[in-house]
Parts: C-alpha cells; structure tokens; sequence
C-alpha cells in the first residue's frame, strides 16, 4: 500500500477523473441538426464540457456558442466562446454573457439545436437579475443566504425567482430541440437545482422562495422584497412548472455526479488493498458531519477494523465570523480532527472536486497523525480557529493545504479518513 499522505492525494486526484468532461460528455452527444447547433451554458466545468464538445464534433457542421465560467477556469478554444466571471457572488460579466446567451437563443428555428452545458456554480456564473432586480441586490441576497447555513436546493430556489436564466426558463425560450448536458453537484442530482435548472420544470413557487427568506431571517433589498409581492399577486409569471409541454422538446441529461467520484476513488483504493466504507453523499453542517464520522471511527477500531471512510456531497458552514477563510472542508476536517486528535493513527483529506474550497486558493487540506503536535509547537489554538471559522489558517500554518488550482470539474466534496 502506498504511504498514507500519498494514499489520500492519490484517491483524491483519481476521484476527479471519475468527473472528468472529456469522458462523460462525448457518449451523450445527439447527431448534427438540419440547421445550426448553438451551445451555451455555465458553471466551473463549462469551459472543459465546451472543449469535449468541440473535439468531438464534426469538423464540416455548424458549431457555434457561448459559455461562462469562473475565474481562472477558462480554456482556449476554437468555435465557443468562454468567458470568465466571479463565483460564488454574481458580477456583471456573467449577467451579460446570459443576455448574449438569451437573445442567440431567441432566434433558434425547429431545425436547429440548443445544447446547454451545466455544472456547478452555474447559479452564479448565469445570474441574470430579474427586471426590476439590480444586481447589487442579487448579490446582497445571494451573499446573504450563503451565509445563513441554508442548503444548495434552498439557495437555488430563492434565486430562481430572482433571475432570467433559470428554473426551466431557457428550455421555454427555445424553439429548437434542448439537449441539456449535466455535471451534479447536489446531492440526490436533481436536475431542477443544479445551476438552478435552466432546462428543467421548476417545482418551487415565490412563496416558497420568500418563505425560506423569513425562515433564514433574511431581511432582502426593497426592490426584492417588491419583485417577490408582484410574484405573489400574479403580476409576475412565475417559473414554467411540471407538466407544461414547453418541456416536450427537452432531454436533461445528468452524466456525472459525486456518485461517478468516488466510485472511481473506491475502486482505485480496493485496488491498493485497503476496506473502504463509501457513505456516499452527505449532508449538513460541517461540524456536525465530522462529529458523525469521527463516532463512526471509533466504532469501527472498537472491532479492531481498519477502514478508509469516503464520502461526498456537500456539507453547509453557518458563518460565525466574517474574516474567518475556511471553505467547508477544511472547517470538516479541523472539527473531525479536533474530534480524533487522541488517536495516533489517523489520516484524512477534505477537499473540493473543483479545486476551490470557500474562496481561497486551496481545494482542501490533510489531516495527519502529527498535526495536534505540530499545531501546538506552531501555538495555535485549533478550537479557537475553528470557532472563529478560520480552519484555513490553521492548515495554511502548518503547510497542510492541498493546492490543485481549477480542475475544471465539479462534482463537490472528497472526503477520506484512513486509519494506517
């Protein structure tokens, strides 16, 4: 078996090639059209998912379109434009590639065909403000809800009712066939709340949306508050809903998910030898879901059996500090080891499949058996820098943060604990 520290980095780089665009997108791509094929879409993954469009189209047919992406996640390509914009909080930039995107839409034919690339951060990336909604108050709101703890699904169904390119929307505005191509980050893969389902029925009503504001006590901005009560009155359509034809023409299609990850990451592990336990998907608060697995721990050595726990999803960090820089994993990975830091042998890595955990530079960090020790020579107070929600700089301090830049994927978090 390889040694621990390469264990971990080795399971998570393997992880993200079960999620890799140039794999998954190709076997779902529908034939050449009669007329011109238009590609667009969003999320941190777009560039890559373009890019496999691209070297797997023929050469002699009409290929044309446009993607956003994040910062830093773009690629060059020939026949798709990619932008980059600001994620996680929207910015102008994405707004208008969106109206480009909308208004290139609008002149598809029956003949035609719209291929839409969607993956993670894509609520963001295409957040095109409502009329009447200025992007300020997107932001405030956006911003806001983050902050609260609340879930992707909650956050998307807020911003749904707030925005023009999602909840299905992009789907009514094509007169053209829609191949909608899909890289998940939410847990269970619901299409309706990845990059807020452009191309999917929206099941959630304005008064869901306002009713998850007031559950979080988030206050919003005057022209949010007037946009929802016109929502509410009938003045403003709401979202098309399941059942309308408008989606007859429509094919969503999921192609890789967390499920993808570490199903990779635990075939490659049975491989050097080690049991792994795969949880699957996870919800919930960071903290809260390193206290689960670190109980889980301690029962499996109660039966003298040595495990690698995987698991993925996406937890959630209720911020009680606002200059704290730690993204949900390694606030997981500070809780799980403060949890643990009695024992001598263990092991674990917490990162993001995209490569940004929060809004640093890192993907994650590693766990080691020495870490409480280096920690209190180095004096810090990891109780303390976990309250204060700064589990980066605790890792950052001890040279613990794994750093991958963009991976150009994103099928959420990587976690693995090995006790060696």
């Amino acid at each position: 078996m390889k040694p621990p520290r390469d264990l971990l980095l080795s399971a998570f780089r393997v992880a993200i090639g079960g999620a890799n665009p140039q794999t998954l997108v190709p076997p779902h791509l529908p034939p050449p059209p009669k007329g011109r094929t238009l590609v667009v879409g969003g999320g941190k993954a777009a560039a890559a998912m373009a890019k496999a469009v691209e070297d797997h189209w023929p050469p002699d047919a009409s290929l044309a379109g446009l993607v956003v992406t994040r910062h830093r996640h773009g690629l060059p390509l020939k026949r798709i434009e990619v932008i980059e914009a600001s994620h996680p909080l929207p910015d102008g930039r994405g707004a208008e590639a969106a109206v480009r995107m909308l208004d290139e839409i609008a002149q598809l034919t029956p003949d035609d065909l719209l291929i839409v690339m969607l993956s993670g951060g894509g609520s963001s990336l295409l957040a095109l403000p409502a009329a009447g909604v200025r992007l300020k108050e997107l932001r405030a709101v956006t911003k806001a809800l983050l902050a609260s703890g609340a879930s992707i699904q909650e956050i998307n169904t807020v911003r749904k009712h707030l925005t023009r390119f999602s909840g299905g929307q992009v789907a009514a505005l094509s007169k053209a066939p829609v191949r909608a191509l899909i890289l998940s980050d939410v847990v269970g893969d619901n299409p309706t709340y990845i990059a807020s389902g452009p191309c999917t029925p929206d099941p959630g009503t304005f008064a869901d949306a306002q009713a998850l504001l007031q559950h979080y006590q988030i206050e919003p901005p005057p022209a949010v508050a007037g946009h929802f009560r016109r929502g509410l009155a009938g003045e403003i359509a709401d979202t098309p809903k399941p059942g309308s034809p408008q989606f007859d023409k429509t094919d969503n299609r999921v192609i890789g998910s967390a499920h993808s990850a570490l199903a990779a990451a635990q075939s490659w592990l049975e491989q050097q030898g080690v049991r792994v336990i795969n949880l699957g998907e996870v919800e919930g608060e960071s903290r809260s879901v390193a206290q689960a697995h670190a109980e889980l721990v301690r029962r499996e050595l109660q039966q003298g059996r040595p495990i690698a726990l995987l698991s993925g999803g996406e937890t959630t960090v209720t911020v009680r500090n606002g200059n704290g820089r730690g993204g949900r994993n390694t606030e997981y990975l500070l809780a799980l080891g403060l949890a643990l830091a009695d024992l001598d042998k263990v092991w674990a890595i917490a990162c993001d499949t995209d490569g940004i955990d929060g809004t640093e530079d890192n993907a994650g960090a590693i766990w080691v058996p020495d870490t409480p020790a280096r920690a209190e020579a180095a004096g810090l107070d990891a109780a303390a820098l976990l309250e204060a929600n700064d589990a980066y700089g605790f890792f950052s301090a001890l040279d613990d943060l794994v750093v991958t830049g963009p991976t150009r994927t994103n099928v959420n978090d990587f976690r693995l604990v090995v006790l060696a």
